[in-house]
């Protein structure tokens, strides 16, 4: 479908193909941040390419006008069918997200295809505006896993390109770092851009003949007769946040595969959908996930300060004993260097504030040196898993497979999770072949799952996080005796507390937390991050927030919990305002949304239901 697209394209001088042949099309119209009297007055420019169903639907219109009849076009072995002014397309393979394993998945399967000369059409489709928009992470890279997918990428330009020099590990008083042995070992590992990375495999994919869709946001799972899932169906685009529909109204898109792959990252919302219907905890008597939130920034740092590959990890300062996390500085190429915060999300007071934690970090003495007269290029944040080995879920359902960090496959104590999300990507893609050319069952992908050294490797680190249930200290003689003593063999498996929801303690229960204000040297306020990290989202469309019961936030979460989504949330998406009798009333800035996903997890009374919102909102990450 992707060259029939391109063919039609080039009689249109509205369209340009670009030299990996993706469409580029008009910018969308751009939209502003959440504006108060405390935000930025308008977001940075947006390069981004027009993508997405609005331009495939015009696309099918210059084939056919659309109308209430019925109607089906084959194209390259794919099947287009229209009805009542729907389109559906289907593929063989559909891959909701075109991340780390969403990719590896439609290259191994593209790899397979040609192996065996059988003609295999691969779909991904995307949320963010372009492959790697909403891609963010550390990132000290293990290249095991593409070592296996691509084994001469070392041979080729890839944006893979500083390996990692030295290990450091800090820990943090509020004035001093104290060095200790470090346990990580990043020998033959590199520092690299996530997002870049994923746009490199991303081309990969596409030269393999992959279809690609950015600009996809897919927002409800398909099922047939059987209860088997069919593939997803895309978002409307056009409609207003009354409801109604505007002038460029388009109707999503119904995208079916023989087999779904759903590879949407950390807290997939059509993953989690497929996993509580089909029970696949239940099936495995895996524990609930828990989560932390990564808060990072991109710096530009003088070049004397500048020592590529260097990797420090640090405990401690700014986060009190009893919470759970740590910061990361990566230094990259080009004088850049990645700093982020990571916070467990099981913690208890809900007066804590990870992005203020994170603008505390920045000053310590030990950050200053590095940071001071630099600037900050980039901002972004993102939930990861930390439930590790005894959360897995079982990955497979009737029509498909769960991958990646949809399924929870971070290696917590290494702090990597793309090694293990690209392999599982891999596995699922042979599952899927095999399915689909050789008459096996999708079951395989969780045998060869477990046969792989990604089961092993999850299995060794598996106490690590549930160990720091218990405070700070315990926790690292925990980890140092499974690390250095044991090496994972320990006959038993720690279980996990409480859910993080459940963790936040009452208000009245907790001391308020005072946070300095931001110097603007090194300390932003909120709209100044949110500024850099590009997010963009049509303020006229209806909030993919949605709550629960709209009651609870000023009945319960205010009064109880002293409004903690005011503070989780790292891009001031929930204020509350006074209304008109002078009462708080919970106030939600969409527009605001950097996918983290944080108020989905961490909302005491689970109230807060994130859905997506129309394809291409969201950050626009380049550096992440």
């Amino acid at each position: 479908m992707h060259r029939f697209l391109v063919k039609l394209s080039s009689s249109s001088n509205q369209f340009r193909s670009s030299k990996n042949h993706r469409l580029i099309l008009p910018l969308l119209p751009s939209s502003k941040p959440f504006t108060s009297s405390s935000s930025v007055s308008s977001s940075p420019p947006r390069h981004s390419n027009r993508s997405g169903y609005p331009y495939l639907v015009e696309l099918f219109q210059k084939i056919s006008p659309l109308s209430s009849n019925s109607r089906t076009l084959g194209v390259n072995g794919r099947s287009i069918s229209s009805e009542a002014g729907r389109e559906s397309i289907e593929y063989d393979v559909l891959i909701v997200g075109a991340g780390p394993a969403g990719l590896s998945a439609a290259i191994r399967l593209k790899q397979l295809s040609q192996e065996k000369n059988i003609d295999l059409s691969v779909c991904v489709v995307e949320k963010g505006a372009e492959v790697g928009g909403h891609i963010i992470s550390g990132n000290v890279f293990e290249p095991v896993a593409l070592d296996e997918l691509l084994p001469h990428w070392r041979q080729e330009h890839t944006p893979i390109e500083i390996p990692a020099s030295s290990d450091k590990f800090w820990f943090l008083t509020k004035d001093r770092a104290i060095s200790l042995p470090s346990p990580f070992d990043n020998k033959g590992n590199y520092v690299i851009s996530l997002s870049q990375l994923v746009r490199w495999l991303g081309g990969k994919a596409e030269e393999l003949g992959t279809e690609i869709y950015p600009g996809f946001s897919a927002s409800e799972v398909l099922y047939d007769a059987s209860d088997k899932v069919v593939g997803i169906a895309t978002k409307d685009m056009g409609i207003s946040k009354d409801g109604s529909k505007k002038e460029n109204f388009q109707p999503g898109v119904d995208i079916k595969g023989r087999v779904t792959l759903f590879a949407e990252g950390c807290r997939g919302s059509l993953s989690e959908r497929i996993i509580k219907k089909y029970k696949l905890r239940e099936e495995v008597n895996a524990q609930h996930q828990t989560y932390a939130l990564g808060i990072k920034e991109v710096w530009e740092i003088d070049e004397s300060k500048h020592n590529p590959g260097e990797v420090v990890h640090t405990l401690g300062w700014p986060l009190d004993p009893k919470t759970y996390g740590g910061s990361f500085l990566y230094h990259m190429n080009d004088r850049q260097v990645a700093l982020g915060l990571v916070v467990a999300l099981n913690y208890h007071n809900p007066f804590l504030n990870p992005y203020e934690e994170f603008q505390k970090l920045k000053p310590h003495p030990a950050i200053k040196r590095i940071l001071e007269g630099g600037t900050v290029l980039q901002y972004g944040a993102r939930t990861l898993n930390e439930g590790g080995f005894q959360s897995i879920p079982y990955p497979v359902f009737p029509g498909g497979a769960i991958i990646g960090c949809s399924a929870g496959f971070l290696n917590v104590p290494k702090i990597k999770g793309t090694h293990t999300a690209m392999k599982s990507g891999m596995l699922a893609a042979e599952a899927a072949f095999g399915v689909l050319h050789e008459g096996i069952n999708m079951n395989t992908y969780w045998d060869n799952l477990k046969d792989s050294w990604v089961w092993k490797e999850l299995y060794a680190a598996r106490n690590y996080r549930p160990a720091f249930e218990y405070g700070l200290l315990p926790g690292l003689a925990v980890s140092a005796m499974e690390h250095y003593v044991l090496k994972g063999k320990v006959p038993f498996t720690l279980k996990h507390g409480k859910a993080d929801h459940e963790a936040t303690n009452l208000a009245r229960k907790c001391t308020p937390i005072e946070y300095p204000k931001p110097d603007g040297v090194l300390s932003f306020d909120v709209p100044t991050s949110l500024y850099r990290s590009n997010t963009n989202h049509d303020h006229d469309q209806p909030s993919h927030l949605r709550l629960r019961d709209p009651k609870i936030p000023e009945k319960v979460n205010f009064p109880e919990y002293a409004a903690p989504e005011s503070r989780y949330c790292p891009a001031r998406v929930y204020e509350y305002v006074e209304d008109e009798e002078g009462k708080p009333k919970l106030q939600i800035n969409a527009q605001n949304c950097l996918h983290c996903k944080a108020c989905d997890i961490k909302d005491p009374k689970q109230n807060i239901e994130w859905t997506v919102p129309e394809g291409g909102g969201g950050p626009a990450y380049s550096l992440m």
